[in-house]
């Protein structure tokens, strides 16, 4: 089952996606409160007919409706730095040990985005880097859990692109100026866990910049995998549903290569990952802030 957030009745609202139409459900925030027993209430829902009503709402035509982010404005979205075996040696790990932990930072939910959203290329950028990854969204309440209960605890998955300013990330050792970019944070839609399995499977990450390849990746290459993360951010804080984990990205990146490659206005940026479909972002320049 997937599901994709929705402005509706003017407020942000979850609805189920089967093809190309979408049936509201309920609102972000009440979605999250039962996201396994709504997304029951779905499927039951989309193996009747995709023509007609129900309780929830009706069924209506993507394309006329507004996507926005299936995240609550209460959730945490913790990212993960340098996940991938080959993406760690070509940034702060080169020639080095990998660390015992992963590297955690955050993102407000004021940064996230949706595909077809474009994204700015902040003011003294040269332009902006890709990330593409997994995210992981929470489902059920997790404090202090071990890694079998954590991965109960992951509702689903869908398409991230970190999307980063790296001259505001390398001013500090701390990366939050670069990872809060305004609308820099796009989200696919929310593919549910039984239909994606374990990260540790594998599944193919590929980001395309202009049609041309710059990652490609495997989910089995991870450092850490997403129940490992999930029981580690639980010993500290808890874990509630909407929250999200942004898994980490292969290696590939723009600011790594010589000379660096870096995404310009008028720019494309393709999120492929399977199981989880396309996540696309246009770029524009700085004029676009107008919007946040």
């Amino acid at each position: 089952m997937q599901f994709i957030g929705i402005n509706h009745h003017g407020e942000p609202w979850a609805a189920a996606l089967a093809g190309s139409r979408v049936l509201p459900l309920a609102s972000v925030t009440d979605f999250w409160t039962d996201a396994e027993g709504w997304q029951d209430k779905a499927a039951s829902l989309a193996a009747g007919t995709t023509s007609g009503t129900s309780d929830a709402g009706t069924w209506l035509e993507r394309g006329s409706v507004t996507e926005v982010p299936l995240v609550p404005a209460s959730a945490r979205v913790i990212c993960v730095g340098l996940n991938y075996r080959a993406h760690a040696a070509e940034g702060s790990y080169k020639d080095q040990e990998l660390p015992p932990y992963p590297t955690l930072f955050g993102r407000w939910t004021a940064s996230l985005s949706v595909g077809n959203v474009p994204v700015p290329v902040p003011a003294g950028e040269a332009g902006l880097d890709w990330e593409g990854e997994v995210a992981a969204y929470i489902g059920r309440r997790a404090e202090s859990v071990d890694e079998a209960a954590a991965a109960e605890a992951v509702f689903g998955y869908s398409t991230f692109n970190d999307i980063t300013s790296r001259r505001a990330q390398k001013l500090t050792s701390q990366w939050t100026l670069g990872k809060n970019g305004d609308f820099s944070g796009p989200l696919g839609p929310l593919v549910s866990r039984d239909e994606v399995g374990d990260l540790r499977d594998g599944l193919q990450v590929r980001t395309l910049v202009n049609g041309v390849e710059a990652q490609n990746g495997n989910t089995r290459d991870m450092i850490f995998s997403v129940p490992a993360i999930v029981a580690l951010i639980s010993e500290t804080f808890t874990l509630h549903p909407g929250d999200v984990i942004a898994t980490g990205t292969p290696e590939g990146v723009g600011y790594a290569r010589t000379p660096q490659w870096l995404l310009q206005p008028g720019d494309t940026v393709d999120v492929e990952i399977e199981k989880l479909g396309t996540l696309t972002t246009p770029v524009g320049d700085g004029s676009l802030r107008s919007r946040a």
